[in-house]
């Protein structure tokens, strides 16, 4: 049920479920348990996630990662965020709309990526090497590693490739994304140079 993906001086961070979208569950040392992406509520999965970190949130890196938000807020108590420019489109309540340059905590923020739709939003982690959490914005290339692929039904593709030219100045060791395919999906660590070098073959074609 709970896979764990890496352990981290102030976080432990887990694959949660084989869903898609994949649903990932930090248990932070300051923020505690924040699940990215909803999956399904499940009595016997939120007791597994209480005896790794009381759930204190769900971030929406877009409305497709949506699922049972109202059990999710009445039973285990957490708080969901999403972007603002998406909040209105979300099936649920958003209890924190974020507005640009907040943060989680000190080591927590959220880097504004639209393009997917209309407010497609990654969580990035800024300590213990970089982690970013990027839901639908990026997907696994053919070589496993999160790429920018463009679709039909993109919101803008503009802002899409706008959004991802600003990564090359970020720094990460580890990258997520709404696909999380176990043996053949990389996520780490280097994640920040191949996601780079994918978007370099991008820009050439």
């Amino acid at each position: 049920m709970l896979d764990k993906l890496i352990a981290l001086r102030e976080r432990t961070i887990y694959h949660v479920a084989a869903t898609r979208p994949a649903v990932y569950y930090i248990a932070d040392r300051d923020a505690g348990g924040v699940l990215v992406n909803a999956p399904p509520f499940d009595e016997p999965l939120l007791a597994a996630l209480r005896a790794l970190a009381s759930p204190a949130y769900v971030f929406l890196p877009s409305r497709r990662g949506a699922r049972d938000l109202e059990r999710w807020r009445a039973s285990a108590g957490v708080e969901t965020i999403a972007f603002e420019a998406e909040a209105p489109h979300i099936a649920g309540t958003v209890d924190l709309a974020l507005g640009r340059g907040r943060k989680l905590t000190r080591t927590i923020d959220f880097l504004p990526m639209s393009g997917v739709t209309e407010g497609s939003c990654a969580l990035r982690i800024k300590n213990d090497s970089g982690a970013i959490f990027f839901g639908p914005i990026l997907e696994p290339g053919p070589d496993g590693w999160p790429a920018l692929v463009p679709h039909a039904d993109d919101c803008s593709a503009e802002n899409r490739l706008i959004g991802a030219l600003g990564l090359q100045d970020q720094r990460f060791e580890y990258a997520f994304t709404d696909d999380f395919e176990p043996g053949r999906t990389h996520y780490g660590p280097g994640a920040s140079a191949a996601v780079n070098e994918n978007l370099r073959r991008l820009l050439e074609d």
